[in-house]
């Protein structure tokens, strides 16, 4: 396979991937990607921000969330995010820092 047609198929796969969690399966909670998949679409907003940055083009945290989101990242925690217990909490920063590392702030 030669390297415009894989670099256009994982294109179409980070394009569904998108749908699948924008359209699809907006009800899946951030706190479980990250529990059970070592990241989330804040993961995913972060990715594509750096490798805006590699490529010369500054996109704001805030402009990468947007994409992702497909909204703007306030607006999908006001229609989307569900409040978690303690359990799940404590299961997401234990992921989180095996996955990402320590968490700022």
């Amino acid at each position: 396979m030669d390297d415009r047609t894989r670099i256009e198929i994982e294109a179409a796969t980070f394009r569904a991937l998108m749908h699948h969690l924008l359209k699809a399966r907006p009800d899946v909670q951030n706190i479980d990607l990250m529990t059970l998949a070592g990241f989330c679409r804040n993961c995913l907003a972060r990715w594509y921000q750096e490798a805006a940055a590699e490529r010369g083009i500054a996109l704001s945290k805030d402009e990468a969330r947007a994409i992702v989101y497909g909204m703007p990242y306030a607006d999908w925690v006001a229609r989307h995010q569900t409040a978690a217990g303690p359990e799940k909490q404590a299961a997401f920063e234990a992921a989180f820092r095996a996955n990402v590392g320590p968490r700022e702030g």
